[in-house]
C-alpha cells in the first residue's frame, strides 16, 4: 500500500516515531520480550496512535510483513543450503585457509571485505552475507576473538555496494530519477564504495566494533548445525572425507555472481535498446540470472558436485532439512522488523518529514543528504529512502540543469543518508544482529556505528566531488 495522507504535524509524527522506537527497544532490552513478538506489538499500536484506519492495519502490517519474508526468505533459506553445503564439506574452510595464506592472519579482515566488495557488486546484501556466513565462520574459529572482527567489515562491503553502486534497485533509481548516468555513476561509485568502506567500516572495525567481544563457537553450531567436515549425524566415515579443492570451492561462489552479472547486463542492455525488448532467449538468460534462481542453480550445483563425494542422498537430504530449523527465528524476526518500517511508511512520518526539510533552502548536496537520513531513520529501508529522497529533489535538479558528472555525488549523498543509522525498523539490523548472534544493545553499538560511519565517510567523499565537479 502507498503511504496515506499523514494524520498529523511532521513534529507529531517524529514524536510518535521515536516514542515506538524508545517502547520497542524497553520492551526488548529491559523486559526480555523475544524481538519478533515486541516488533509485531509495537507495530500495531504505532498504527493506531499514527491513525492508520483501524480496518486498514492488518492489511498494512501483514502487507510489510508479507512484502519483506518474499524478498528474504527466499535468498536466506538457499543461501543457508550452499553455506552448510560448503561448511560440512570443508569448502568453507578451504576458503578460508587459502585466504590466511595469501594475505595473513592480520590481514584476514581486509580479506574478507574485499572479497565481499567484488561479490557484491551483481549481489544483493542479504543474498551475499548468507552465502559468506561459513567462511567468516570459519576464519573466527581458526583465530579466535570475536566474529565481529571478521563479520563486521563483510557486511559493511555487502552494504556499501548495495547502497552505493549500480545495478542495486536504490542507486539506478536514484540516477534515473535525477536524470544521470548509470554508467558514469557505477564509474565514480565503485573506488567512492571502496574507499568509504576502508575509512568507514574495516578501520572503525579494527579500532573499535571487532573489539566487541561476540563469541563463535555457539553461533557455529547455531547457524551452520555443526563444524566443517562431518555430517552431523555422526558418521565417522562420512568426516575423513577429503576437503574439495580451492578452485571448486571459488566456482561455486562465482556461480550466482556470473548468473547475476548476467542478467543485470542484459537487462541494461534492453533498457537502452541495445538488446531486443522481447526474446526467448534473452528472458530466459535473464531469468537463469535472477538471485533466488541463480542462488537454486548454485545449490543444485554445490549439491551433486560436492555435496555428494563420500555420503548419501539421505545424509546430503538431512543436513539441507537440519540447515532450515536454525534460520526460521531469523527470517521470522525480519519480516517483524520489514512490519515494523512498513507500518511507519504508511503514516506518512518519512514524507513528511522530508516536505519539511526539502523547505528550508539547504544546497542540493545537503539537502540530499538530510532528506535521505530523516527516510532511513523514519521507516528502516536504505532502497525506499534512496529512490523516495530522488523523487523529491528531481524537480529541483532539472530546474538546475546539472551535469551527469554533478548529478554523481547527488546520488552519492542520497546513498550516504540512506545508509546511516540502521537501528530496529530496518530488516537489515536484525538480519546482521541473528546472524552474528548479538543481542538488540551489541547491535546498536556496532552494526549502527559501522552503518552511520560508512554513510558519513561517503557524505564526505560526494561533499568533495560536489566542490570539485563541473
Amino acid at each position: 500500500m502507498e503511504a496515506m495522507e499523514p494524520v498529523y504535524s511532521a513534529g507529531v509524527l517524529l514524536t510518535i516515531a521515536a516514542a515506538a522506537v524508545a517502547f520497542l527497544l524497553f520492551l526488548i532490552i529491559k523486559l526480555k520480550m523475544h524481538a519478533f513478538v515486541a516488533l509485531i506489538l509495537v507495530s500495531f499500536i504505532t498504527a493506531i496512535v499514527a491513525g492508520i484506519p483501524l480496518a486498514d492495519i492488518p492489511a498494512v502490517a501483514v502487507g510489510a510483513f508479507g512484502s519483506t519474508l518474499g524478498s528474504v526468505a527466499l535468498l536466506v533459506g538457499l543461501g543457508a543450503m550452499i553455506g552448510r553445503i560448503l561448511e560440512v564439506t570443508g569448502g568453507a574452510q578451504v576458503l578460508a585457509d587459502t585466504l590466511i595464506s595469501r594475505f595473513g592472519e592480520k590481514r584476514a579482515p581486509f580479506a574478507l571485505g574485499i572479497a565481499a566488495l567484488l561479490f557484491g557488486l551483481p549481489i544483493f546484501f542479504d543474498a551475499g552475507l548468507v552465502v559468506f556466513l561459513p567462511i567468516i565462520f570459519s576464519v573466527a574459529r581458526k583465530f579466535g576473538g570475536s566474529v565481529l572482527l571478521y563479520g563486521l567489515p563483510t557486511a559493511g562491503a555487502f552494504a556499501a555496494m548495495h547502497a552505493i553502486v549500480p545495478p542495486h534497485p536504490g542507486p539506478v533509481t536514484a540516477v534515473t530519477e535525477l536524470g544521470g548516468s548509470v554508467g558514469l555513476t557505477l564509474l565514480v561509485g565503485l573506488p567512492v564504495a571502496f574507499v568509504a568502506w576502508y575509512v568507514g567500516v574495516y578501520l572503525v572495525t579494527t579500532a573499535y566494533a571487532g573489539k566487541v567481544f561476540v563469541p563463535i563457537k555457539s553461533l557455529v553450531n547455531a547457524a551452520t548445525g555443526g563444524g566443517a567436515g562431518g555430517s552431523g549425524d555422526g558418521d565417522s566415515k562420512e568426516a575423513e572425507v577429503v576437503p574439495p579443492s580451492f578452485a571448486s570451492v571459488l566456482a561455486i561462489l562465482l556461480l550466482p555472481l556470473v548468473l547475476i552479472a548476467m542478467n543485470t547486463t542484459l537487462t541494461t542492455l534492453r533498457t537502452t535498446g541495445a538488446v531486443a525488448e522481447e526474446g526467448g532467449l534473452v528472458d530466459f538468460l535473464i531469468l537463469l540470472g535472477q538471485t533466488p534462481v541463480a542462488l537454486l542453480i548454485t545449490l543444485l550445483v554445490a549439491t551433486y558436485t560436492l555435496g555428494i563425494k563420500g555420503r548419501s542422498l539421505e545424509t546430503i537430504e538431512k543436513l539441507l532439512n537440519d540447515s532450515l530449523a536454525p534460520i526460521c527465528a531469523i527470517i521470522l524476526i525480519t519480516g517483524a522488523g520489514g512490519m515494523f518500517g512498513g507500518v511507519l511508511r504508511h503514516s506518512g512520518i518519512g514524507g513528511a518529514l522530508a516536505d519539511s526539510l526539502s523547505d528550508l533552502g539547504l544546497p542540493l548536496v545537503v539537502s540530499a543528504f538530510l532528506i535521505a537520513t530523516v527516510l532511513r531513520v523514519a521507516q528502516g529501508s536504505a532502497t525506499v529512502a534512496l529512490t523516495t529522497t530522488a523523487g523529491l529533489l528531481s524537480t529541483g535538479v532539472a530546474a538546475a540543469d546539472l551535469s551527469d558528472l554533478k548529478i554523481v555525488p547527488l546520488v552519492l549523498a542520497i546513498a550516504a543518508g540512506a545508509t546511516v543509522l540502521s537501528h530496529v525498523n530496518d530488516s537489515g539490523f536484525w538480519l546482521v544482529s541473528r546472524f552474528f548472534g548479538m543481542d538488540v544493545k551489541t547491535t546498536l553499538k556496532t552494526w549502527t556505528v559501522i552503518e552511520t560511519t560508512l554513510g558519513l565517510a561517503v557524505f564526505v567523499i560526494a561533499l568533495g566531488l560536489w566542490v570539485v565537479l563541473p
